[in-house]
């Protein structure tokens, strides 16, 4: 079984090996902190790391582990590792203190601890006993076997920095001690490996946003219904939420049951537990315990019902109530929706990344074409929302919505994005051509030898051990054993010195395959030799006299490979479906709402300024205040129906192509407007330098409008910039801006 990991992933866990190769050499005990987003994958990464930086090690290094997590996340992770490395046979194994033999952890072994069962003096696997069977003798006896000692704290927030932490990681004192955490604490760390929230999102592991009682500012309390409870109207809204997002999963023939997750008020002294009431609710709706929709997961005996399975996508469980439990280590992608009540006298909600984590992962770890499957819904009866979620969250967290108007129609508009490119870490097809062109450079026709000597397998002829309890570096012997290599021998030596040569790309399959292709490609168009001759192919490149040109050349398409793909691109693709204004856009607490008539979403929200929260809409102060103007001429204008402010993020906004340092990249207009006489205004706002360096955007946007009005489209444009109090706009094939010398810029006269 072969695991495709996602791109960010791949160049984590490339990345984290690297760094903690270096620590491995570096004097003293050093700290690697790993930093990646709820959702993300961390537990694999750190999985694949491990497996990696054992593999065909020949430095001798040996190594054992210990995994130190807090509450039962510590089972979790040594069953998923357990999992990971069973069906791939690697020889890592996963114990608990009772599994160690020898009292010692072995090579290869990675002890899982729960923090609570080590941090305190006189707990069982502290104190000394009389069997000498505490973690510092184990530690002590597994140094003396000469094995290197890497430390592993699962989510390191909760542990790590607090006086006693520090004392007994010391205690400990692991060669390198690995911080594994979306928001770890500690400051002196030698090497960071951070995954970017953004790298997560794009690649469909999460969801793009969380919203707050979404269309609670259009509700309407029914008279009829005066009993009805704060706690009851954000309970009816969560289920029916679930029920319209069953409805869309079932359309798009995806087989997820969508989870609401309710998190219980802890229970006080003297008061009703709430768990009493939202259960009777719930019955009322009918959810109930017993036909299988409701499940409940709480610390209290016998309160753990239909949670078997719970987190396959077809589960038929549709609601599960929680307090504490699930807040850290629980993963169940298909939850979708997280329902919270008032903390009785409590006004404001205080909650945290881990909570809200449990809601973000995507069920398929993919985006869907409708928007509110990528988004996370959370309702709650509190009356005001204070945050203290981490900074790579808070973005994410929607309050407010714009909703498109009903006098909309289609516009249907050719749109484009950026596609996170995805072979930084791993050979394309494009590596064939690459190949070819270093083979060239390097004159591999000329310098390769046909005739060349046998390749074999050497075996050792007669060798001695003298002293086997002395380490023994080489072994006495007499001669070597040359048996030339069968076909089957030849293709297993082939795919390794593909695979030896990959470096700094990750060994996996397809890219060996993609080295091993260009070979018999070049061999097939420079000398004739086809599929029949593929193991001769391979004699002739595993020969001794031809493997270091071989392996030059692969060094050299590898470089041009990285400097063609360049790291961080992205690869400009056509939208699937024709684009138009979104339904619903939702806006987090950096937004206010302005009164304008003519946008096509109403209410219409705008950035607050000064602000330094992340942004989907604005690029800088300067344009915003452009843009304000923009919009107030708009709101004016006879001739404009109505006016959409776009935004700057995949496919979701538009974007015009255009080539920048012979990059295609994705040009998101400022404003898209459609006027009375069925003309649609494609404009872009600029000023001051911003209108100097828009070159290469303007003249994207002019070849875009005139590609789409060949094909029937009523499209116009350019940049526009207000010069002394007017409106001008630029829509020339060739872009110029000179502020002494306005001769391109049209005025622009839209009454």
């Amino acid at each position: 079984m072969w695991i495709e990991f996602k791109n960010y992933q791949e160049k984590a866990i490339v990345k984290l090996k690297q760094e903690v190769n270096d620590l491995l050499d570096a004097e003293g005990n050093k700290i690697c902190i790993f930093r990646s987003p709820t959702g993300s994958g961390k537990t694999l990464m750190v999985a694949e790391f491990l497996k990696r930086l054992i593999d065909s090690r020949v430095d001798g290094k040996k190594f054992s582990f210990v995994w130190i997590a807090v509450n039962k996340l510590h089972d979790q992770s040594r069953d998923s590792l357990k999992k990971y490395y069973d069906q791939f046979g690697v020889s890592l194994k996963c114990s608990y203190f009772d599994d160690l033999d020898e009292r010692k952890i072995g090579e290869n072994e990675i002890l899982f601890l729960n923090w609570a069962s080590i941090n305190k003096k006189g707990n069982i696997y502290v104190r000394e006993n009389e069997r000498d069977n505490n973690l510092s003798n184990i530690i002590a006896r597994t140094k003396d076997d000469g094995r290197i000692i890497i430390l592993v704290i699962d989510e390191s927030h909760h542990t790590a920095n607090g006086d006693k932490s520090k004392e007994l990681i010391q205690d400990i004192a692991p060669k390198v001690t690995i911080e594994v955490s979306a928001t770890p604490q500690i400051s002196d760390a030698n090497r960071i490996v951070d995954v970017d929230r953004e790298d997560v999102r794009d690649e469909g592991m999460i969801k793009k946003e969380v919203v707050v009682n979404e269309g609670f500012e259009n509700y309407e309390i029914d008279s009829r219904k005066a009993d009805e409870t704060a706690d009851e109207i954000v309970l009816k809204a969560g289920l029916n939420k679930r029920a319209q997002l069953q409805k869309q999963f079932e359309s798009l023939k995806a087989n997820v049951n969508p989870l609401l997750l309710i998190q219980l008020p802890d229970t006080r002294r003297g008061m009703t537990d709430k768990k009493v009431e939202i259960i009777a609710l719930l019955k009322k709706f009918g959810y109930t315990t017993d036909n299988g929709k409701l499940a409940i997961y709480l610390s209290e005996k016998d309160s753990k019902v239909n949670l078997d399975n719970i987190e396959k996508p077809e589960n038929e469980v549709e609601i599960m109530i929680f307090k504490q439990a699930i807040a850290l280590g629980w993963d169940c992608p298909r939850a979708h929706i997280l329902v919270l009540f008032r903390q009785w006298k409590e006004e404001t909600l205080v909650f945290s990344l881990q909570t809200l984590g449990r809601i973000m992962r995507m069920p398929e770890q993919k985006h869907y074409p409708i928007s509110s499957l990528n988004t996370a819904y959370l309702y709650t009866s509190l009356s005001d929302i204070h945050t203290r979620v981490a900074n790579d969250i808070a973005h994410d967290f929607k309050v407010f919505e714009s909703k498109r108007r009903d006098d909309y129609a289609d516009i249907n508009l050719v749109s484009y994005h950026a596609k996170r490119f995805r072979e930084e870490t791993r050979l394309s097809a494009d590596f064939v051509p690459i190949f070819f062109q270093a083979a060239k450079e390097l004159k591999l026709k000329d310098r390769i030898s046909l005739k060349h000597s046998i390749v074999d397998t050497k075996l050792i002829a007669t060798g001695r051990v003298i002293d086997v309890d002395k380490e023994t570096r080489t072994i006495e012997k007499k001669g070597t054993l040359n048996i030339p290599k069968n076909e089957v021998e030849l293709q297993e030596a082939f795919d390794t010195f593909a695979r030896e040569n990959l470096i700094p790309f990750a060994p996996e399959l397809r890219s060996i395959k993609r080295i091993n292709d260009s070979i018999y490609r070049f061999f097939d168009k420079t000398f004739k030799m086809g599929v029949d001759d593929w193991p001769k192919i391979q004699a002739i490149i595993l020969a001794d006299e031809n493997q270091q040109i071989v392996i030059d050349v692969i060094n050299r398409a590898k470089d041009l490979y990285q400097e063609i793909v360049g790291r961080g691109k992205r690869q400009l693709v056509m939208n699937d479906e024709p684009w138009n204004v979104p339904e619903v856009i939702n806006y987090n607490l950096t937004f206010v709402k302005k009164d304008y008539k003519k946008s096509i979403t109403l209410p219409y929200y705008a950035r607050t300024k000064g602000t330094d929260n992340y942004s989907l809409f604005e690029e800088n102060e300067e344009d915003s205040v452009i843009e304000t103007d923009f919009i107030k001429y708009l709101e004016k204008a006879k001739q404009v129906k109505w006016w959409f402010k776009n935004g700057k993020q995949d496919g979701s906004y538009f974007a015009v192509p255009y080539i920048e340092n012979g990059i295609d990249k994705p040009f998101y207009v400022d404003f898209i407007v459609t006027f009375v006489n069925g003309k649609i205004g494609l404009f872009d706002t600029k000023g001051g330098i911003y209108a100097q360096t828009a070159k290469e955007r303007a003249e994207g946007l002019v070849e875009y409008i005139a590609s789409e009005n060949k094909k029937g489209k009523k499209l116009f444009g350019g940049i526009v910039l207000n010069e002394k109090g007017s409106w001008r706009l630029n829509g020339s094939k060739t872009y110029t801006y000179n502020p002494k010398n306005l001769k391109d810029w049209k005025f622009l006269n839209l009454d």
